[in-house]
């Protein structure tokens, strides 16, 4: 039999220690992350005592693979929307607390006299806090449904989405020895253009791809085509110069707003949580005792710096943010941790070998200490409070409490604000998709052309074939949110607003223009007056064409859509309330769920038999029925046992429909012992009222409320009786009742 190969080997060993070990964590209720770190110190060379794997190449590799797993679910879990909807209060307390957690880690670590590039990176590891072990934290101490939690988890969310963008500029920053401001500006340019890019072109491809297979896709091949995506998106993220790591997050993100999430988030787990296993226990075989024992006081003061300044500078970022001092500091004591993304920004600097290696043990060390003191953090919050309260002025804790970066304007500068950001974001989103455009058709299409077609007549065709394709795009970014009701309101408020109304019309003009310019000073050798008269010109041809504002607003329509696909399948499963729901409030009214009890009178009649409209005032919007949802249904339609019944009325017409609903139910049946069915067998009486009648004429089912079985013919299994058969004298039939049933037909046979 030929030799295993040494993978094998070291994965059976892996997988059998981190077993053993997480059970053991398991039992102790410790975050199973640091069990694995442990069994991945057990397994490594540095353990003298125990077995030790062999090819570390191979693992490392594997856990590449487990850190792409680990942020493509992530991204899976992350929803741009609900970012959008968080408003400015986390985004500063996120950016607050990143910040000076990146300066305290840099500045600890020039005291320790480390180099220029591990404090650069210590910078980075400090300033992220652990969402696994936190969120176990609040679930073990019951604290998941207060609001500081939920203040916490949002402020996690965004701490993740820095540290992708982290990961990047650290790679940038590795790659170039001294990088300027201008290639840090160049390097988070690039990172918004192509995040928008592929967000943008994901949401529209790949929800119709997923949507035109849906018959097609079991649980099997939908895991194949999302880890295939996962991957492909990995692959291009490293060719534009980024890690497969953003990718993966990337292709996640675009996931997470399809129909298929929920069962991609269920497919992929056991593989994320496996390779994800093997990247944690890959971390825990960096860590040697010697690096440890020799950087013992390091290891403290870094703990020390973490506990320290998540409980002052995070509680201060929230206290900026608008939270109360209460609130505050509970959430900042929340985050003195750090975790796996420290890991991986860890691995990250080695990969690149740009940081000292005893630096990766060190900070395992730091995650493992600050992660057992994470509840005792959480819990010293409000004793802490408690001091400072006592110990302070009155008017010191008010005017903490009033402490707010939030900007708070009047409902005209909110009007000017929300014009402003809508024209913003479309104009940047169209800008990019038009030069993305731009790029692929010279880059590829023009070479191709040139090949076919003489010198000029391919440039013609391509710059032609270019104007077609981001035509949609140019006339969006002139034309959209001119009509907007925000725009309507301040062009009829005052007279003064409809010159700078005009000027961001104008503004945008001139944008669309620079593109058709850029083609034309690309392909021709026009003067500049002759190229700037035909860019005006193509981009007034483009803002009264009918064809191409109903291909913008197609475009539009089917992006939306695509984006809220996952949204419109949680409202249709009754998942989520339907998103008119907020119009109704104003007018006194609004929407509710009704569940159907089994043993309800209800069941079996149609909406005109029971005719809530006529007694309660409510009307039907829809019924739910297992996966099934009706809308509108007629008042042809049954109601059955279970159904889930989306009534629309007010407070007091729901209360009625309810309080019927839950009355009118088949109450208990008294006699239920007489309900038992039994099975006798018959012989038909020539005398009796059944001989020489039909199975329909004899009334055994209508009347007697029995039923017959079959007939005995003397052969080995009963025969059917024909409806059409006349029972005659003498024959054995087999029939089923209730007892009293029974013996009103032997009455009469």
């Amino acid at each position: 039999m030929s030799e295993l190969p040494y993978l094998v080997k070291d994965l059976a060993l892996i997988l059998i220690v981190a077993g053993i070990v997480t059970i053991v964590f398991k039992k102790l209720k410790q975050p199973l992350v640091l069990g694995y770190v442990v069994a991945g110190f057990l397994v490594s060379p540095h353990m003298p005592y125990t077995m030790s794997v062999i090819d570390r190449t191979d693992i490392g590799t594997w856990g590449d693979i487990g850190v792409m797993f680990l942020l493509f679910s992530l991204g899976l879990d992350f929803s741009f929307k609900k970012i959008m909807r968080m408003g400015a209060s986390p985004v500063i307390a996120t950016c607050s607390v990143v910040f000076c957690m990146v300066v305290l880690g840099i500045v600890a670590g020039h005291a320790f006299g480390w180099s220029r590039m591990d404090c650069i990176f210590l910078g980075g590891m400090l300033a992220m806090s652990s969402t696994t072990i936190i969120y176990k934290a609040f679930d073990d101490l019951g604290l998941r449904q207060q609001r500081f939690a939920g203040l916490v988890m949002s402020v996690l969310i965004l701490e993740d989405i820095l540290a992708i963008v982290m990961m990047v500029m650290l790679s940038a920053i590795a790659a170039g020895s001294n990088p300027a401001g201008g290639q840090m500006i160049g390097s988070v340019l690039k990172i918004a253009f192509f995040l928008i890019l592929w967000f943008v072109v994901g949401i529209f491809l790949i929800p119709w791809m997923l949507r035109s297979m849906r018959k097609l896709i079991n649980n099997e091949t939908l895991l194949i085509v999302s880890l295939g995506l996962c991957c492909a998106m990995a692959v291009l993220s490293t060719q534009v110069g980024f890690s497969s790591a953003f990718g993966a997050f990337v292709m996640g993100s675009i996931l997470a707003e399809t129909i298929e999430a929920d069962s991609i988030i269920k497919l992929v787990e056991p593989v994320k949580n496996l390779f994800g296993a093997v990247f944690f226990v890959s971390v825990g075989m960096l860590v040697d005792p010697h690096i440890l024992a020799e950087y013992a006081l390091p290891i403290v003061l870094l703990v020390l710096t973490i506990v320290i300044g998540q409980a002052v500078f995070g509680s201060l970022s929230f206290l900026i943010s608008g939270q109360s001092l209460k609130s505050a500091m509970q959430c900042g004591f929340s985050m003195a941790q750090i975790g796996e993304f420290s890991f991986i920004i860890a691995s990250l600097g080695l990969s690149l070998g740009v940081i000292s290696k005893f630096l990766y043990p060190v900070v395992v060390a730091v995650s493992v200490i600050t992660t057992f003191l994470t509840p005792y953090m959480i819990k010293a919050a409000t004793p802490c409070y408690g001091m400072l309260e006592r110990r302070l002025p009155g008017k010191w804790i008010t005017a903490l409490n009033n402490i707010t970066l939030s900007p708070q304007t009047s409902h005209p500068e909110r009007k000017w604000k929300s014009l402003i950001i809508q024209m913003t974001r479309t104009t940047v989103i169209y800008s990019i998709l038009s030069g993305a455009t731009i790029f692929l058709m010279f880059t590829f299409f023009l070479p191709f052309i040139r090949q076919i077609l003489p010198h000029w007549w391919a440039n013609a065709v391509c710059g032609l074939t270019t104007l077609l394709f981001i035509a949609p795009f140019l006339r969006a970014i002139v034309m959209k949110k001119n009509h907007s009701e925000e725009f309507k309101a301040l062009w009829s408020e005052k007279p003064y607003n409809k010159l700078p109304l005009l000027f961001t019309i104008l503004v945008r003009l001139v944008i669309a223009s620079a593109f058709v310019f850029y083609i034309c000073n690309y392909l021709t050798r026009f003067t500049n007056a002759l190229m700037i008269s035909i860019a005006l010109a193509a981009v007034a041809l483009m803002i009264i064409s009918r064809s191409l504002k109903r291909r913008s607003i197609k475009m539009e329509r089917m992006f939306m859509q695509n984006l809220r696909s996952r949204e419109i399948a949680a409202e249709v499963l009754g998942h989520k309330r339907p998103l008119y729901e907020g119009r109704l409030l104003d007018r006194d009214i609004h929407i509710a769920d009704f569940k159907v009890p089994e043993n309800s009178l209800w069941a079996g009649k149609t909406l005109y038999e029971l005719g809530l409209r006529n007694k309660y005032g409510v009307h039907v919007s829809g019924i739910l029925r297992g996966i099934q949802r009706i809308n509108i249904p007629n008042g042809r339609t049954i109601i059955f046992p279970c159904d889930v019944i989306q009534a629309i009325g007010s407070d007091e017409q729901l209360t009625q429909l309810n309080t019927a609903l839950n009355k009118e139910i088949r109450q208990k049946d008294p006699d239920i012992e007489k309900r038992e069915m039994k099975l006798r067998q018959v012989i038909i009486n020539e005398e009796g009222a059944f001989a020489g009648k039909t199975m329909k004429e004899s009334g055994i089912r209508d009347k007697y409320n029995c039923m017959v079985v079959g007939l005995e013919e003397g052969k080995k299994n009963l025969s059917f009786v024909d409806p059409s058969r006349k029972l005659e004298a003498g024959d054995i039939i087999w029939i089923v009742g209730e007892a009293e049933d029974l013996e009103r037909f032997n009455d009469n046979n």
